[in-house]
């Protein structure tokens, strides 16, 4: 299916806007020597407290590539809540909280990542904690932007925010780092997919499916741009035209959290100022992202990144 989009910002024509959706965290981060066992104690070498989520982390790697970024999201009004807003909106993203009247706590993800190897273990409510109808602004939010992204979190909000975006003629991306239900409602507005190996579609086996089937299926479903990461080795990619791979620069791993938020947030932000995609385009905006993820992974925590450039 071709893209429908019209509108998109032109490289030149200032800052490109790009209107995130989906799910933000307080991420309480600790680097570990290993990850502990049943009643084990140990003491962190390091730790980072900072908004996380896919959306969010998209949103704040956009942003500080030069983007205009807004977040719609649902984070509240408990103490925590507002940390997490405060550290979003000293980064530089606008944020659209439809549940900013809540004293609920945000949704905490507890990270541990292992120093040796970059590996995390992950614990988090996710989204479980709120259902997000579409605000009576909507419209106007993806107006005003060039693009939109959406981690799939939150799924009624990205469907409307979708199907919204594909009547408005702007460029849609989803980040697929799982199958989520209602994902197939999201697929048929969707120009730009681009999936971790965890994606896994209905129909698929999880331990045998390869990326060649998870590209195949979303052509199937009309996505036009696809693409699947696999962590340190090459995207696997497909269009309308062909496919192949990209490779991704080698780097000594620090900590792996939050890499493919920034690969979403950099792939958003050079897709933000393309006009129609072809096959040279795409890869370029793949090999460019795949670059500034792999500086992310270099340093612990989700920041570092941004203060060594």
């Amino acid at each position: 299916m071709a893209e429908s989009g019209h509108g998109r910002a032109v490289a030149g024509r200032g800052r490109p806007r790009g209107l995130f959706v989906g799910l933000c965290t307080l991420d309480v981060v600790q680097l570990v020597d290993h990850v502990p066992g049943a009643n084990e104690k140990l003491t962190a070498r390091e730790q980072v407290v900072a908004a996380g989520g896919p959306a969010a982390g998209a949103a704040v790697a956009f942003a500080h590539l030069g983007g205009a970024a807004t977040l719609l999201t649902a984070i509240g009004r408990h103490p925590l809540g507002v940390a997490v807003a405060a550290d979003l909106e000293r980064l530089g993203v606008t944020v659209v909280d439809l549940a900013a009247e809540s004293v609920e706590p945000p949704a905490v993800s507890s990270v541990l990542v292992t120093a040796s190897s970059g590996d995390r273990a992950v614990a988090s409510t996710n989204a479980a904690g709120h259902r997000l109808a579409p605000p009576d602004g909507l419209d106007a939010l993806v107006a005003a932007c060039d693009i939109v992204e959406f981690d799939g979190h939150h799924m009624e909000l990205a469907v409307a925010a979708a199907r919204a975006a594909r009547a408005a003629g702007r460029r849609t991306v989803l980040d697929g780092g799982s199958w989520k239900p209602g994902t197939e409602r999201l697929l048929p507005s969707v120009d730009v997919a681009v999936c971790s190996a965890d994606f896994h579609p209905p129909g698929t086996i999880a331990q045998t499916g390869t990326p060649a089937d998870t590209l195949r299926f979303l052509r199937d479903q009309g996505v036009a741009w696809s693409a699947v990461s696999r962590g340190g080795r090459p995207l696997v990619w497909a269009g309308p035209d062909g496919g192949g791979t990209v490779d991704v620069p080698a780097v000594r791993v620090a900590d792996t959290l939050g890499a493919g938020d920034v690969l979403h947030g950099a792939l958003t932000q050079q897709l933000a100022v393309q006009g129609d995609l072809t096959s040279r385009g795409f890869v370029g905006a793949l090999r460019g992202a795949a670059a500034v993820a792999s500086r992310a992974c270099a340093s612990f925590g989700t920041r570092a990144w941004m203060r060594e450039e």
